[in-house]
């Protein structure tokens, strides 16, 4: 009995303390809000989640990659689009200057009809003794006269070599502005090509293989077609033949006037193979809408009639509707005067109620030792 006492004692401490710490267990997962709110399996959820980021990081790269493909496709674009622009520039540019140089308004045809120093280049009365303008009725121009002959000789000579001179100069510059242009753009487009060749054959490599896979398939799809287009076009030719030939031998063509008959009466007709009405027939469509127009007169007296029926009784129902308006109007303020004369005693009653109720019934107000109490254990 000596030895059995203390192993006892023993046993119900431990159980005691097996108890306890399962009771604390229960209180940790009872608690937690976060576990009772969830109530699943928190590492599956751990896993799902992992795997789920794995499989954004795969997409995310797979977006990258797709994302430096496109920006390597807009870079090609953007210096293809630079190209066109300097050359459309450089062209503009040339045009530009030609008209500058060689295409001045002074050299157009009808630049007499705006040109500003108009009156001041006007000719005057007498230009030279050779002027048709001078007429013998004019006197200006008289026989044996020649007085600026050598004056206008010397002006025409030195007027001659200025235009020659200043033609050279024009021409000079502009051959040499065009050859400057000239090598700069050519100097600016062979360092564009060699970068445009040099994106273009990695472009190149990986489209070889997608037309070298595309080839075959495109050579079985061509033959397929061509096959399907035989035999359509062979087909067509057929159904143009039975249709011509239907055509010739039907009633259409023949202008047989029984077509115009249709298979649900005599009476009905088919509107496109009808060749016209015959005379009984317009006589009594015509008959038909005299009694029509009489008929709609008769109609239109009645409908007159009924209307100033009408009008009259709406007359009467409305002096009903205002007399009865009033009536209403007279029982709703006695009515209203009433209701707030007894909401007036009910609010009195509630406000005496309530001043009970705060100093009465409501003044014990309960502790923190009252509220200590609850959620003490697991059970």
């Amino acid at each position: 009995m000596s030895r059995l006492g203390p192993e006892r004692d023993l046993q119900e401490a431990a159980a005691v303390e097996r108890r306890r710490q399962q009771e604390r267990q229960r209180q940790s997962r009872i608690f937690n809000a976060r576990l009772r709110t969830i109530g699943v399996d928190k590492d599956a959820l751990d896993t799902q989640v992992k795997e789920r980021k794995i499989q954004e990081a795969a997409e995310r790269a797979r977006n990258e990659e797709i994302a430096n493909e496109m920006k390597q496709n807009d870079k090609i674009m953007c210096m293809l689009e630079e190209r066109q622009k300097n050359d459309i520039k450089n062209i503009n540019k040339a045009i530009n200057e030609f008209q500058k140089n060689f295409q001045t308004p002074e050299t157009r045809r009808e630049f007499d009809l705006s040109d500003p120093q108009a009156l001041k280049k006007d000719r005057p009365a007498r230009l030279s003794d050779d002027d048709p303008r001078c007429t013998i009725s004019g006197l200006q121009k008289f026989m044996g006269e020649d007085l600026n002959y050598d004056q206008r000789i010397k002006f025409q000579k030195e007027q001659l070599r200025e235009w020659s001179l200043q033609q050279q100069k024009d021409l000079k510059n502009a051959l040499a502005d065009q050859k400057f242009a000239d090598d700069l753009h050519d100097k600016y487009r062979i360092e564009l090509d060699q970068k445009t060749m040099e994106l273009q054959q990695k472009e190149e490599e990986n489209k070889r293989a997608v037309c070298a896979a595309t080839k075959d398939f495109n050579r079985a799809q061509a033959a397929e077609v061509a096959e399907r287009k035989k035999l359509e076009k062979h087909q067509k030719m057929k159904d143009d033949m039975d249709e011509i030939s239907g055509l010739l031998q039907g009633d259409l063509l023949s202008e047989n006037p029984e077509q115009a008959v249709s298979s649900f009466g005599r009476h009905r007709v088919i509107t496109d193979r009808w060749k016209g009405m015959s005379k009984d027939q317009l006589m009594a469509i015509r008959y038909s809408q005299k009694e029509q127009v009489l008929e709609k007169m008769r109609l239109n007296e009645e409908e007159r009639r009924r209307d100033a029926e009408w009008d009259r009784q709406r007359l009467q129902a409305a002096r009903a509707q205002l007399i009865l308006e009033r009536h209403l109007e007279r029982q709703n303020r006695e009515y209203r005067r009433a209701l707030d004369n007894v909401n007036a005693e009910l609010s009195r009653e509630q406000k005496s109620k309530n001043i009970y109720l705060k100093e009465e019934e409501f003044s014990n107000f309960p502790t923190d030792q009252y509220y200590a109490q609850f959620n003490t254990t697991s059970r």
